[in-house]
């Protein structure tokens, strides 16, 4: 029989229950009823539409001399404040200062914009917050990741063995590939030295960092040779790993481009996919910006031989519109891909139960992970595919007429003609530095800010970057933004 509490036990068990009451009063806030959700939606809803209604006339670029200092005057303090009064903080101390990534007047870097479908579908995953990390937890978040992942690898032509990972963006999802590649290949550390990678002087920089944290810095990094269009030269590269073999070295991967960043050029991925394939090397193809234009029909012909990879990645948050935070790895032999990534624990036993189909967290980096499969599940259900198709075939062809309306004007000189939706371009003065000339070009346009363009350096010349990817971006754009870019010359030489 349990023992009969006494009084002095009793007191206590009142005091502590009393404790617990206080806390719950205090924390009641944390789970608001349906009156107060209501008034809170209703606020960011207002709030969201005058933003989105803004865009037209909105700049690309706000320039700001405190760059939002003033958010620090407004500390996290231990009483809240009015929705309103957090809000207007956030629109003058965020959202009014620096980018608008959204606007289809942002032409730099690799365009985000998100739809609001997509938005919609991270506000739906935050709510119900489900735990898509493995499959006894939620089955249906794993099945809906599923779908996609095996929608994507379809598109990449890989066979249904194939499986993939959505990581949190293309840096995570190089690593996942770099890791699966490594193991694939059984290289320990004492392989690493003799390892060698091939790529180009345009391979993003993700792929450097891969191997720094896979503790690959050792490896020897050959750099291959470019052609004129800035694509990999397969008659070097052929030359290159037979040199290596035969000096003791152990070619290991191959990592081509379908769309870099510098310039948007495409690899041949076909003949890369049969040079791997002679020496045995695993053939990664970073398709993170371009990888999913190959639903156009307007350059579908430029990835044949990405089916030939053994790892791609995409990055839906790019050409497919969602908000930020999503990059696909996809791995042809999906068995490698778990293989290489798989771990569990005693406090994981659970989870093991029932399990039909392989769990995201033995496939990926992440064991607690955002649903962020519903942020793209969500506007492909709502809006089909074919949306999508056409706002690619559209920024293709913008930035064909872009490329041709400033090769135009008398002193601009572009680079090769675009692969997909980038290309480089530059201001040849007739007197003084060309560098420095586009330097200052390029700060004319930023002040302004209308429109925003971003630079790289290619051949040792300081270029200007012309981005086109955010489906708010359509001809009226392109005619802004070449007008501007010609005032802005104008000005610049009268300096």
């Amino acid at each position: 029989m349990a023992a009969v509490p006494d009084k002095k036990d009793k007191a206590e068990v009142g005091k502590l229950i009393e404790d617990i009451r206080r806390y719950e009063r205090g924390s009641a806030a944390l789970d608001p009823g349906a009156g107060e959700r209501r008034r809170l939606w209703d606020r960011v809803g207002d709030f969201t539409e005058q933003f989105l209604e803004s865009l037209p006339s909105r700049p690309a670029f706000i320039n700001s001399e405190t760059r939002g200092r003033e958010l620090y005057d407004s500390p996290i303090a231990e009483t809240g404040a009015d929705i309103d009064e957090v809000l207007k903080l956030f629109k003058d101390r965020v959202v009014d200062i620096g980018l608008s990534p959204v606007s289809g007047r942002f032409l730099a870097y690799i365009p985000p914009c998100a739809t609001y479908h997509g938005a919609l579908g991270d506000f739906l995953a935050a709510v119900t917050n489900e735990f898509s990390g493995n499959f006894f937890n939620c089955p249906g978040a794993v099945r809906m990741e599923h779908q996609l992942v095996r929608w994507l690898a379809g598109l990449a032509g890989y066979p249904k063995e194939a499986h993939g990972s959505l990581a949190s963006g293309g840096s995570t999802a190089t690593l996942t590939c770099v890791v699966t590649a490594r193991e694939a290949h059984g290289l320990k550390a004492r392989d690493y030295e003799k390892s060698v990678v091939y790529l180009t002087a345009h391979t993003h920089h993700s792929l450097h960092k891969a191997l720094l944290i896979a503790g690959m810095a050792e490896c020897v990094k050959r750099i291959v040779p470019m052609d004129s269009a800035y694509r990999m030269d397969g008659r070097h590269l052929d030359g290159m790993i037979s040199d290596d073999r035969k000096q003791g070295l152990k070619p290991w991967i191959l990592v081509g481009s379908s769309g870099t960043t510098d310039v948007g050029a495409v690899d041949s991925l076909d003949s890369l996919g049969q040079i791997a394939r002679r020496h045995g090397l695993w053939y990664h193809v970073d398709g993170a910006y371009g990888g999913l234009f190959i639903l156009s029909d307007l350059v579908k012909d430029k990835f044949r031989g990405i089916e030939l990879s053994d790892s791609v990645v995409m990055n839906p948050h790019k050409a497919l519109f969602t908000p930020f935070g999503l990059g696909v790895a996809l791995v042809r032999n999906g068995e490698l891909l778990a293989r290489a990534l798989f771990h569990t624990a005693n406090y994981m036993q659970d989870s093991l139960e029932g399990t039909e189909e392989v769990s995201p967290a033995d496939t990926g980096l992440e064991l607690t992970r955002h649903f962020r499969a519903l942020r793209l599940w969500l506007p492909l259900k709502l809006l089909g595919v074919a949306p999508f198709r056409a706002a690619l075939s559209e920024k293709i062809l913008l930035t064909r007429y872009a490329y041709e309306k400033l090769r135009a004007i008398d002193g601009i000189e572009v680079g090769p003609y675009p692969d997909l939706s980038v290309f480089a371009f530059r201001y040849v003065p007739q007197r003084g530095d060309a560098d420095s000339f586009n330097k200052r070009l390029n700060g004319e346009l930023r002040r302004d800010g209308t429109v925003f363009l971003s630079s790289t350096v290619i051949d040792g010349k300081y270029m200007i970057r012309f981005a086109v990817l955010s489906f708010r971006t359509h001809v009226e754009t392109i005619d802004l933004a070449i007008d501007l870019i010609d005032r802005g010359i104008e000005r610049v030489e009268k300096e």
